[in-house]
């Protein structure tokens, strides 16, 4: 089953944009396809795949910052291709 999953990732510290950045890096790294835009990160594929990509990648985020929000929205389908028709 096709998946997209769209992550807003939201570090609680003046410092955040090291641990943003890190944590896109990190979903860049695992051969999905991986879209950003300036408020959120989407990734796209297989189910089992990319579910198990986003929680190593959160996993080690929230390891790494002390206080840290992400919020998620999953569709099931792959919308990697979405334009839009107007």
């Amino acid at each position: 089953m096709e998946i997209s999953v769209e992550l807003t990732l939201t570090p609680l510290q003046d410092n955040f944009e090291a641990p943003i950045i890190q944590f896109i890096k990190t979903l860049r790294a695992t051969g999905c396809v991986v879209h950003e835009t300036p408020l959120s990160t989407q990734i796209y594929g297989e189910f089992s795949n990319v579910m198990a990509h986003v929680t190593k990648a959160t996993k080690q985020a929230f390891e790494q910052t002390e206080h840290i929000v992400l919020n998620m929205k999953i569709v099931k389908s792959n919308r990697s291709d979405y334009e839009p028709s107007f």
